[in-house]
């Protein structure tokens, strides 16, 4: 009984953090993110009404489909010519 204890209690230890949340947020910026801790902070909001994702590609899709992320970040900066 204590093995089948102990190999439980193992088992959830490695995927507790596969079960994380991610958030899209949006910083006092107005640069978006995703991140993996609700924020506790008033300087940073979650975008789309508190959503929450559970994995960081669902994330990551809608960090670049969210409108008010795509209309106040930038995209990748261009090198200065030479």
């Amino acid at each position: 009984m204590k093995k089948l204890l102990i190999a439980g209690v193992a088992v959830a230890a490695f995927a507790t953090p596969a079960l994380a949340d991610f958030y899209v947020v949006q910083d006092s910026s107005k640069h978006c993110s995703v991140v993996e801790q609700k924020p506790t902070t008033t300087t940073t909001t979650v975008v789309g009404g508190d959503k929450v994702y559970k994995t960081r590609v669902e994330a990551d899709n809608a960090l670049k489909t969210e409108k008010i992320c795509s209309t106040t970040t930038g995209g990748p900066v261009a090198p200065a010519p030479r």
